[in-house]
């Protein structure tokens, strides 16, 4: 019961900070909204910057294990690998992208520099890990001689780019205003087909990709 409190307390300021920020969010409206008493998140994380930490790095987790998982499977060559962490990234962000927007909002607008290098540490091995991935592929000569950091960044970056804003995801697809592209299965299929494109297109050394 404790880990359930515990995880709706994180779901909650999820909620909170991606419509408030975390500045515009005290712990009395967290409670309010999650109907616990303030003793009870103190209990749990301590403060405001506490809880935020323990939700990136709840979130965080996930992502390294499905990344630690693939770069272990040695049935993989290392561009099914990055096909693979592409479909499991753009399958993350679209099904939190509440979350995504509290991160990016702490990773633009930080007012707070110790919680922010936290933010940067937190991410880093699973931008470690994904590098690792596109070395191997360099040294194997099945990668061209690439920036291995700058490709991962331009993977996040396009998602970051369209998880940004709803208005030019349904340009994009040509939907009406209120149509929710990151719930549109489509858009899904969309995104992930054209980020390995772009990523066979800049790393693969054969002619047919």
């Amino acid at each position: 019961m404790s880990n359930d409190k515990r995880e709706h307390i994180m779901e909650v300021a999820v909620e909170l900070f991606s419509t408030n920020g975390f500045e515009g969010t005290s712990i009395r409206q967290l409670a309010q909204r999650a109907d616990v008493n303030i003793a009870m998140i103190n209990y749990y994380f301590g403060s405001k910057e506490k809880l935020f930490e323990t939700m990136l790095e709840h979130k965080a987790s996930y992502m390294r294990n499905r990344i630690e998982a693939v770069e272990a499977d040695q049935s993989l060559t290392e561009i099914e690998k990055l096909d693979q962490i592409i479909e499991d990234y753009v399958a993350r962000f679209l099904s939190q992208p509440e979350f995504h927007r509290v991160l990016q909002q702490e990773l633009l607008v930080s007012q707070r520099e110790a919680l922010h290098q936290n933010v940067i540490s937190l991410f880093a091995k699973n931008t470690q890990n994904v590098v690792a991935i596109i070395e191997k592929g360099i040294r194997k000569k099945q990668f061209r001689k690439v920036d291995p950091p700058l490709v991962f960044s331009s993977i996040i970056g396009t998602i970051n780019q369209v998880m940004q804003s709803r208005t030019l995801c349904n340009m994009l697809m040509n939907k009406a205003s209120d149509n929710n592209p990151y719930q549109d299965p489509q858009f899904k299929k969309r995104l992930i087909q054209h980020l390995k494109q772009m990523i066979h297109a800049q790393l693969l050394i054969e002619k047919d990709i």
